[in-house]
């Protein structure tokens, strides 16, 4: 039977299971002109939505926490730093078992079900928030609620890796991780959160958790009418089982600690670093930038690591990553908010590029020693690579909460978030030497396959 007649076959046939395809061949050229691309970009873009309104409610604490006090709780700094933290906590804890959902359930099934789960976090902020006598133990609890949104970004990454052909994943996969990462970039900018809690008289922060019931009524919706499941899409636990012996998946999740761990972590943090470091600024002009620029980055980095090598490209970023972190020290010492400010903004632009090429290295390493020519041995590669992307991001995601537990230890105990920045520093700096001793230096078996 030709390519032709079975993608014939599949648009005029529905498949055997309502919302499921059979057969998928994206690494078939004419299969994927004539049918595969369409489809892939039809669930990639949904995907983005779902992903994207995932990331909105996860640091959704990030600009409430900002507010707190001042709608009338009287929480320290060191708490607030908690309430921007405990949601990464959850969100990272979560995104094993996530990533395990989609081929269970299927891709397009378990979507809808996650996007409907932000019901839950968006309602008890709104209910939290209300009374000023709510508890810390009580608000630290409905914070932590937000990590649903957190666990959405594993299954959506596992699920998209199956729509594309390996040449065209890095950039797949970087758009759809940017279009879930801007989600943090809208809730912290001054015309969407702030603007809404702040309409009429007095501020309600209420609303800052009631504005997306909506949307993920609408956004899951869609997801059920228009996406799809793929049969093969499966990493079962024996694959799980075998990604997680392999050396390559933990040095990648120590990495993806240093990027996406990065990116969330300074994201949430950053609204309460600029209140605490200039208290004149107006948070809001300025918070949202950072993971703007975080975002639109990640997917480049992922087309620069499809060209050059996403080993290289990670390496670049750590050191790019350590130069911003020493010039926000020297800003601070100079306590100037423009070069604070630009400084990370360099270190956001890392951070993404960073995240892009991390990901990207992930297929590359499953797909190193396999004959194309074996169709099963490219299955059980792609079915492992599926399963180290749960794990790798479950495990990069605790960055998230490392990073400003990491400012409020530091303000707690010395007065200054700069201890904290030196530790950062230290941290790239051994991550840089980690991707050099695997993946870069010319002894090292992945350094010849350009990983």
């Amino acid at each position: 039977m030709s390519t032709a007649v079975v993608d014939e076959r599949l648009v005029a046939q529905p498949p055997a299971r309502k919302g499921w395809i059979d057969h998928w061949e994206p690494e078939d050229e004419t299969f994927w002109e004539t049918t595969g691309k369409a489809v892939a970009r039809r669930n990639l873009l949904l995907s983005i939505v779902v992903e994207h309104l995932g990331f909105s409610v996860w640091v959704l604490w990030s600009i409430v926490a900002v507010n707190l006090n001042a709608a009338g709780f009287a929480f320290t700094e060191s708490q607030l730093f908690w309430l921007v933290a405990v949601p990464n906590l959850v969100g990272a804890t979560l995104r094993l078992p996530y990533t395990f959902a989609v081929p269970r359930f299927g891709g397009r099934n378990w979507t809808v079900v996650s996007a409907l789960l932000l019901l839950v976090p968006a309602s008890a902020l709104a209910w939290a928030v209300s009374n000023p006598g709510t508890s810390f133990g009580t608000m630290l609890g409905c914070a932590a609620l937000a990590g649903l949104g957190g666990g959405n970004f594993a299954s959506s990454m596992t699920n998209i890796s199956w729509f594309y052909p390996e040449r065209q994943k890095g950039w797949a996969l970087g758009l759809n991780a940017a279009g879930g990462n801007i989600g943090v970039a809208v809730v912290q900018a001054p015309f969407v959160v702030a603007a809404v809690v702040t309409a009429g008289a007095g501020l309600h922060l209420g609303r800052a958790g009631l504005m997306w019931v909506p949307l993920v009524l609408l956004a899951a919706a869609a997801a059920w009418r228009w996406m799809d499941n793929l049969s093969v899409a499966t990493a079962d636990v024996a694959s799980s089982a075998a990604a997680a012996k392999r050396p390559h998946t933990w040095v990648m999740a120590v990495l993806y600690i240093g990027t996406f761990g990065s990116f969330i972590g300074y994201a949430a943090a950053f609204p309460l670093l600029i209140k605490g470091q200039f208290p004149d600024v107006d948070v809001t002009a300025y918070a949202f930038l950072g993971a703007l620029v975080g975002s639109l980055s990640r997917p480049f980095g992922g087309r620069l690591a499809d060209r050059v090598g996403g080993a290289r490209v990670t390496a670049i970023s750590f050191v790019a990553m350590g130069l911003g972190v020493l010039g926000v020290v020297a800003a601070l010492h100079a306590g100037s908010f423009g070069a604070f400010f630009a400084c990370f903004m360099v270190l956001f632009l890392a951070t993404g590029v960073g995240n892009g090429s991390t990901y990207r290295m992930i297929p590359a390493l499953f797909r190193h020693g396999v004959d194309p020519g074996d169709p099963e041995a490219v299955t059980t590669a792609k079915r492992e690579a599926a399963a180290a992307i749960g794990i790798i991001s479950a495990v990069g995601a605790y960055g998230g909460f490392l990073v400003p537990r990491t400012y409020g230890w530091s303000s707690a105990a010395y007065g200054s978030i700069v201890p904290a920045l030196y530790v950062y520093v230290g941290v790239y700096a051994v991550m840089l030497a980690v991707t050099w001793v695997f993946y870069l230096r010319r002894s090292a078996p992945m350094a010849a396959a350009g990983v």
